[in-house]
């Protein structure tokens, strides 16, 4: 058990200070992880730090299966997609497989980027035309497929990777109110992730790259699965704007960018202000009391 963190897909060395700068400058939602107090024999003392969010992890509580259950928690908070603060106590004995036999203390504390992010499936020419272009926007992006070697060597700072065999899993993992755009190689994968996305009913955009007659045969196929008119309407289908045409990757690709831009821009219209003041003074005095640690 001590090492069940190595086994972690997204495992970071790098501290948690440095960690909550790159989660801010990237706009990515995370949970600071931090042991409030102990009681009898744990791995980390009080004030020990991690940081989770929904791909990575950074720093340790000390390994073992206490760290696995608390970014279980992490990223049960993160699909919720909401601001929040939870404490939580663990007992390390026999029911967390440690043999420590005290109990640790920790405050979850997930923070949420207000930015754009959207979730792009399938990397082919037109997302790769796409992706240089969104990689200069305020946006947060993952782009998943199931084949790695599709990918290009270079990803863009605010997008990160995603490769799984089985894409649609990959939307219960998207954050509340995710704008998604399907631009696979798969029709039938096409379909099933427009069902699962309409399903989650907490969109706030799907766009599915195709043709009119694509566009009749999905609507046509999703009221045949009891889906509502009103559900049919949130896909996108041809998407882009209709006055930029053309099919050649960049033309669909630019098509496709001035409708997120529209769209980017209309949430930052409307969307209430973060309380940013708070936040940034916390954040500073946490990454102060972090370099006099490695000062000291």
């Amino acid at each position: 058990m001590a090492n069940l963190n190595e086994s972690f897909q997204g495992f970071h060395t790098q501290n948690w200070a440095q960690a909550i700068n790159e989660h801010e400058q990237s706009g990515t939602n995370y949970v600071i992880a931090t042991v409030l107090g102990t009681n009898g024999s744990t791995p980390r003392g009080t004030g020990s730090k991690m940081v989770i969010s929904g791909e990575h992890i950074y720093d340790t509580l000390g390994g073992g299966h206490l760290e696995y259950v608390v970014i279980e928690k992490a990223r049960e908070l993160l699909a919720k997609g909401e601001a929040a603060q939870v404490i939580e106590q663990f007992n390390l004995g026999a029911n967390l497989g440690q043999c420590c036999g005290g109990a640790a203390t920790v405050m979850l504390e997930c923070m949420q980027c207000e930015r754009f992010t959207l979730d792009i499936y399938g990397a082919g020419h037109v997302a790769q035309a796409l992706i240089g272009i969104l990689a200069q926007l305020p946006m947060r992006i993952r782009w998943i497929d199931s084949r790695a070697d599709v990918f290009p060597q270079s990803i863009p700072n605010n997008v990160v990777k995603v490769v799984d065999e089985e894409p649609t899993e990959q939307v219960k993992r998207a954050p509340k109110a995710n704008n998604y755009l399907i631009l696979t190689h798969n029709h039938q994968l096409d379909f099933a992730l427009t069902q699962a996305i309409i399903k989650r009913a907490d969109a706030n955009w799907l766009g599915v790259i195709g043709s009119d007659t694509k566009a009749k045969r999905f609507k046509q196929r999703l009221a045949h699965r009891n889906f509502t008119t009103e559900q049919i309407k949130q896909m996108v289908c041809p998407v882009g704007l209709e006055n930029v045409t053309g099919k050649l990757p960049m033309e669909v690709a630019i098509s496709i960018s001035g409708q997120l831009i529209g769209l980017y821009q209309a949430m930052q219209t409307h969307a209430p202000k973060r309380q940013g003041v708070q936040w940034r003074a916390l954040k500073n005095a946490l990454i102060s009391t972090a370099q006099e640690e490695e000062n000291a």
